[in-house]
């Protein structure tokens, strides 16, 4: 990069650069020395600026106390260095909405077939010798009637727009609803940082250049910045550089910190240089095309995007995966292969295909073909017996001047097979599905569940496993000591401080106050009567509400040593369980380090320990040992956290702090206290009911095993009585690997079952655990699996887990990244709220299901027999129309509504292989078809008879509407209506009405539809083919359909059981399925359905999976994100909005491409791609 201070000193930078306000620091300096790294951007600060304290005093800042948070100050700073925002992508508009919609195959034929019939009505052929051709146009009765031909065609177009601007405005309103929950996340965002000498907290799109951030481990970057003091910080780069190691932070080596990091240990302070769209993320997003739009245009004419050295750069903005890299689709290879894949596409990283999405689209598939082969036969069947009838029988000619008529017969035809499609398809399904979904998920903010990726709640409702954290979501997580062992005394409870030795109490003092993070606090309470508030880490909260119940003060003790005085600090990480730091003697002569960490881990670093007269004395094994018989256990045993607290003095030369295993050693034992962290006073009622709903409830945590044990039995996860197993991470790891370390499948499944709780665990075993269990394939069902977590460490196994939940309190950035569910009060509770949610959404979705398909059934059957036995269909094309919307769009709302009941928790849970449509449901479908079709036929057939009207069967070309058909209409509406309210049962209840008050959108969407009804029927006149009916006609109508009400307790009646015959359908992916796939290695998979497709190559089916279904299976490549192979399979928080949030599914395995693999490769630096689709996380 040319420096561009090289021409005039630095000094003049102020009176140049008058844009950038009265700051020494241009705004594109600052950018362009974020690039660099390492070396040379040490390089670089000195050369420009010296070091970060110029840096700070040019931006005007102090380091110490922050900016002043002047109003004037900080606009002064949004003008110059911009604000910490990325605009989003503009949402699509609502007539792009439209024009989408109008892509549906379906509608297109539709379209077409109704102007085709439109363009002949208006061709009346010369001469008026109807006998020329035929009876074909005879009773036409007069010419009115002639001229109302065009009608039919109208009122299609007219059903089709409003179909159109149905789907369209509902789209439009998921986008509306997706992009308010993304503001929200992104408002709850907050940041650290010193203002006034105050430490505060400020929504990270406040942060202003110079503002002094404080940062800890767990943290993702808002913007990027210069580090000004580091403790032993350690940042995870990958989602800038693909390299997965983490950089070691310090000032003299590599200083730079950028946005969209991860804080992955240790802490410090940096000084933010840039922000928005000047930081690094900023950059990059601009490249993509998300802060323009002359970007995407240049995407589409396949120019090469942005700098090279960022081309292969993914990058995240608030940990929003983004790839660029060659999209690969089956349509799209051909085209872009000649442009050898220069165009870059943002590739977003999407979780699999959700367990229902699978299942929808396997039905929908199903359907689809039958569905066609129906209309097909249809059609085919209507112009053979047309032909024959026409020219064999009657033995006519084909005339030209018939043409036109001839023609005409043969679009009515096609209408008519055009409708029965339109009828078998049910395109109400993603829509039911995404109805429930966004219904579900604003109803569960109120629950305290912040979804953040919609499939995750109904993938919920099939959970049978939670692996849960103990700290803060079984517990409180407010600590408190509650027992010490100081000076070779064990008290029960908090000593008084005239107790413990005076030189003892000091160096305990002393030690606790220091050897914490000085972000913890203990603040006064906010209310009379309240108790203290814990800020920051809550172990180290209760031991400096020791030092306070010892009647001692941290702060002056932390004033005298402010952090700056540090020497060297070991911070707590999940491999060292421990945290340490140094201080160096006043006198200089020598160095004092101050020691705490889980137990058993400290004092076997330990070879002396003061006694009662606060003296060292030696320490050996045997002693240790009889010290965790005496003390530790039994204070695990009592559920409590045990702390030891350390020191060590070294003297002489300064050692090599970088050795750890030779520094955090030799210590001396100060005192052990025990931590009780109480459990919530509603878990254990919670836990119950999962175990009642069938849901295993496993503890993973990095306790001790006592202390485990304890909490387990509390929160009733074990039960008195039963064989489960409690395992430690190592003894864990011991039963599941092989010989060489390698964890087996075989002998994971031989310990999951019976596992309850996993102590001592590392993020590993966590993720194994997971991993394991969903791997699996003993048992009857396959597990679907939920996690909790908060901390940094979780992020791979919340990755892994079905359904990932976060703590919205105490989680990390990292944490709430990876998660699906944000639980925003911390509470086990708000998991089975969760549970009774996507339960609903199931069962919602199958009630759809089984009216929908009633109807479905119904009126193919009725159409196809209909067109075939009368040359007409008894529905026609604008009629059927009108039942698609009732039982699509009006049904999917009406029933993807109802709230969820308590009940829902009494059942097992689905699990993955359970088909949609259950023998009961089958039961339901069948019965209620048979009822609609004999109504239906004996109507047709003999409805003239029985309500003494004029048949209106054998009816020439416009003719005008007949009763007889309108009563087959109503008729057929009103069996749909009541079948409706049947529907909202689907496990055999008898009694349909219950709960239905509790729904009034369901009560509004049955009367509205009837009301709609009554108008249509009396004043629909030719459009609808309908004539108006007497009271006396609808009352009959009315009571047929009440009549489905009857039978549906008829139905009930019948046992499922003796129904040999009822089958299935709906099924998820069946085990041997999973053992095929597994077998093929490398290749690009496709959905199942998919691959269906293939074979049939039909456009119309395309058109149904990939629009119909609006799931557009989306390629996921093999992510750099993460070292976990497969890991990073989620819809990233915020860029989910450029998807316009359909409910999106991908296929059921990754498939790495070769391509996007070398396209990344230069970035991972080779990453090696998992062994097998599995490996990628299935």
């Amino acid at each position: 990069m040319a420096n561009n201070t090289a021409d005039h000193p630095p000094g003049n930078s102020v009176a140049e650069g008058n844009h950038d306000g009265d700051f020494g620091c241009k705004l594109m300096e600052l950018r362009e020395l974020m690039e660099l790294r390492s070396a040379e951007a040490v390089a670089k600060l000195r050369d420009m600026y010296g070091d970060v304290q110029s840096v700070c005093r040019r931006l005007k800042t102090s380091p110490i106390e922050g900016l002043s948070g002047n109003p004037v100050d900080l606009e002064k700073r949004h003008a110059a260095f911009g604000k910490n925002f990325i605009p989003p992508k503009k949402p699509k508009t609502f007539l792009q909405l439209v024009w989408e919609a109008l892509q549906d195959v379906t509608l297109i034929i539709l379209e077409i077939a109704a102007i085709i019939s439109l363009g002949l009505s208006f061709y009346h052929p010369q001469g008026n010798d109807s006998n020329v051709c035929g009876q074909v146009s005879g009773g036409v009765e007069d010419e009115g009637e002639a001229q109302a031909g065009w009608i039919e065609g109208a009122a299609i177009l007219f059903s089709v727009i409003i179909v159109v601007l149905v789907t369209a405005f509902n789209d439009w309103s998921k986008e509306k609803q997706f992009r308010g929950l993304q503001s929200r996340i992104e408002q709850e965002q907050k940041f650290t940082v010193i203002r006034n000498g105050q430490v505060i907290q400020i929504p990270v799109a406040e942060i202003v250049v110079g503002d002094i951030a404080q940062i800890k481990y767990g943290d993702l970057l808002p913007a990027d910045g210069i580090l000004i003091q580091g403790n032993d910080l350690k940042i995870d780069e990958s989602s800038l550089t693909g390299e997965s190691d983490q950089v070691r932070k310090s000032l003299e080596k590599d200083p730079m910190l950028l946005s969209g990091t991860h804080v992955m240990e240790g802490s410090g302070r940096m000084v933010v240089t840039a922000v928005g769209l000047n930081s690094q993320t900023g950059i990059i997003f601009t490249l993509l095309g998300a802060g323009g739009e002359e970007e995407e245009k240049k995407v589409k004419k396949g120019k090469k995007q942005g700098a090279p050295e960022n081309r292969n750069k993914a990058k995240t903005q608030d940990g929003v995966a983004l790839e660029i890299q060659p999209l690969k689709s089956e349509e799209g290879v051909e085209s872009e292969e000649k442009e050898e894949k220069v165009v870059k596409k943002v590739n977003v990283t999407k979780k699999e295909k959700s367990v229902l999405q699978g299942k929808l689209t396997r039905l929908a598939v199903q359907i689809g073909k039958a569905g066609l082969i129906m209309s097909a036969v249809t059609v085919i069947i209507l112009i053979l017996y047309f032909v024959i009838d026409t020219f064999g029988v009657q033995g006519r000619e084909w005339k030209a001047e018939c043409t036109p008529i001839y023609i005409q017969y043969f679009v009515k035809f096609f209408i008519i097979g055009v409708t029965v499609l339109v009828v078998a398809v049910p395109e109400g399904l993603p829509l039911a599905v995404t109805i429930s979904l966004a219904y579900s998920v604003k109803k569960m903010m109120k629950d305290n569940n912040l979804v953040r990726h919609l499939d995750a709640c109904e993938t919920m409702g099939n959970a049978t496993a939670i692996c849960s954290d103990k700290t803060g979501t079984l517990t409180m997580n407010r600590m408190t000591v509650v027992q010490a062992y100081v000076g070779d005394t064990h008290y029960k409870t908090v000593p008084e401080p005239e107790a413990i030795k005076p030189q003892t109490l000091e160096l305990m003092v002393n030690s606790i106050s220091i050897n914490s993070a000085y972000t913890t606090k203990i603040l006064p309470p906010e209310r009379e009567g309240g108790l203290p508030r814990h800020v920051g880490n809550k172990t180290e909260c209760a031991l400096l509400g020791l030092v306070m119940d010892l009647k001692r003060d941290y702060q002056p003790i932390r004033d005298e040593v402010p952090e700056e005085k540090l020497y060297k600090v070991y911070t707590f990480n999940s491999s060292r369980k421990s945290m340490s730091t140094v201080l160096k003697n006043a006198d200089g002569s020598g160095f004092r380090m101050y020691s705490k960490g889980a137990s058993e881990i400290v004092l076997r670093k330990c070879s002396h320990i003061l006694d009662a007269a606060g003296q060292p004395r030696a320490f050996k094994p045997k002693d240790r040992d009889e010290m965790v018989r005496k003390v530790i256990e039994p204070m695990a045993c009592d559920g409590l956290r045990t702390i030891c607290v350390a020191t060590r003095d070294f003297v002489g030369a300064e050692p090599d702090w970088d050795n750890e295993a030779d520094i955090l050693n030799n210590l001396t034992c100060i005192c052990v206290v025990g931590i009780e962290d109480p459990v919530r006073p509603e878990v254990p009622e919670a836990i119950a009911k999962c175990q009642k709903a069938g849901i295993t409830v496993r503890m993973v945590t990095g306790d001790n095993i006592n202390t485990a044990r304890a909490i387990a039995t509390k929160c009733g996860i074990l039960l008195p009585g039963e064989d489960f197993l409690c395992l430690e991470g190592k003894e864990f790891n011991q039963q599941i690997r092989n010989d060489k370390g390698e964890v087996e499948q075989e002998r994971l499944d031989k310990v999951w079952p019976k596992l309850r709780v996993l102590a001592r665990s590392s993020p590993t075993d966590k993720h194994t655990l997971v991993k394991g269990i969903i791997d699996s394939t003993v048992g009857e069902t396959r597990q679907v699996v939920a996690v909790t977590g908060d901390g940094t460490n979780d992020g791979p196994a919340l990755k892994k887990a079905d359904v990932g939940f976060a703590m919205g309190i105490a989680g990390t950035d990292v944490a709430k990244e990876a998660s699906d569910i944000i639980l925003t009060d911390d509470n086990f509770t708000s998991i089975v709220k969760a549970v009774m949610w996507g339960r609903n959404v199931y069962d919602s979705i199958s009630k759809f299901l089984q009216f929908q398909l009633t109807v479905n059934v119904v009126a193919v059957i009725v159409a196809f027999t209909g067109a075939c036995i009368t040359q007409d269909s008894p529905l026609k094309a604008v009629q059927m129309l009108w039942v698609n919307l009732i039982m699509d769009t009006l049904a999917s709302l009406a029933l993807a509504t109802e709230p969820p009941t308590e009940a829902l928790l009494l059942r097992k849970p689905y699990g993955r292989d359970k088909p949609l449509i259950s023998r009961t449901m089958m039961k339901n479908i069948l019965g209620h078809a048979v009822y609609q079709l004999v109504v239906t036929f004996t109507l047709l057939f003999a409805g003239e008879r029985f309500f003494n009207i004029d048949s209106g069967r054998n009816s020439p070309l416009h003719a005008p509407p007949s009763e007889h058909y309108t009563i087959i209409f109503n008729v057929f509406v009103m069996m749909q209506l009541f079948n409706e309210i049947n529907a909202r049962k689907i496990h055999g209840e008898r009694n349909v009405f219950e709960g239905v008050y509790r729904n009034p959108i369901f009560c509004s969407v049955v009367l509205g539809t009837f009301a709609l009804q009554i108008i249509i029927v009396q004043f629909g006149g030719k459009p609808f083919s309908c004539t108006a009916l007497t009271l006396d006609q609808w009352l009959w109508c009315i009571f047929i359909g009440v009549a489905e009400l009857l039978w549906g307790q008829f139905i009930s009646a019948v046992p499922t059981h003796r129904l040999k015959f009822l089958k299935e359908a709906g099924h998820g992916i069946t085990k041997e399925e999973i053992q095929q796939e597994e077998q093929t290695e490398d290749v690009d998979e496709i959905d199942h359905a998919e691959m269906e497709l293939r074979r049939g190559q039909i456009l119309w089916f395309r058109g149904l999976n990939r629009i119909q279904t609006q799931m557009d299976v989306v390629y996921t490549f093999q992510s750099s994100q993460t070292a976990v192979p497969g890991a990073l399979r989620r819809q990233p928080s915020v860029v989910s909005q450029h998807n316009d949030a359909k409910t999106v599914s991908s296929p059921t395995h990754v498939g790495i491409s070769s391509s996007s693999l070398s396209a990344n490769s230069a970035a991972t630096g080779g990453l090696p791609a998992p062994a097998s689709p599995s490996a990628a996380g299935n």
